[in-house]
């Protein structure tokens, strides 16, 4: 038996890093620290979606609104972008895309966290596959 014996250190010219000797398990970091071993991705991707999509969306989603229309805050504000969105489809040739455009950055904010989310961002998907 050998006393005083230490592990042999890790050739220098291999990996990357810096060893401190022992073993390193610990979820990975980056450089400034933070704990990146529980993240998550997701993308979305948007298609071209024709204007005939965009009215099929719509039109559920009015539906979801007067279904809705008691426990929602802003019924008239959703029912009033709803019917510029109608009114911006007209010319299938050339939708009016700063309004369209303008809805589809407000839309969801109105639309979170209420019974016609899920209508308002599928709308909003729509009108950003329309405008792409």
């Amino acid at each position: 038996m050998v006393v005083g014996r230490r592990r042999p250190e890790p050739d220098p010219g291999h990996g990357s890093g810096i060893s401190i000797g022992g073993s390193n398990n610990a979820p990975l970091q980056n450089v400034v620290g933070q704990n990146i071993s529980h993240i998550h991705q997701s993308a979305s991707v948007q298609s071209a979606v024709d204007i005939d999509a965009v009215r099929g969306l719509l039109a559920a989603f009015r539906a979801d609104v007067d279904h809705n229309a008691a426990d929602l805050q802003n019924v008239t504000v959703l029912r009033a972008m709803a019917d510029t969105v109608d009114a911006s489809l007209v010319s299938p040739d050339a939708p009016e895309i700063g309004t369209l455009r303008g809805i589809a950055t407000a839309l969801p904010a109105l639309v979170l966290g209420t019974a016609v989310q899920q209508g308002g961002e599928s709308l909003v998907n729509a009108i950003g596959g329309l405008l792409s």
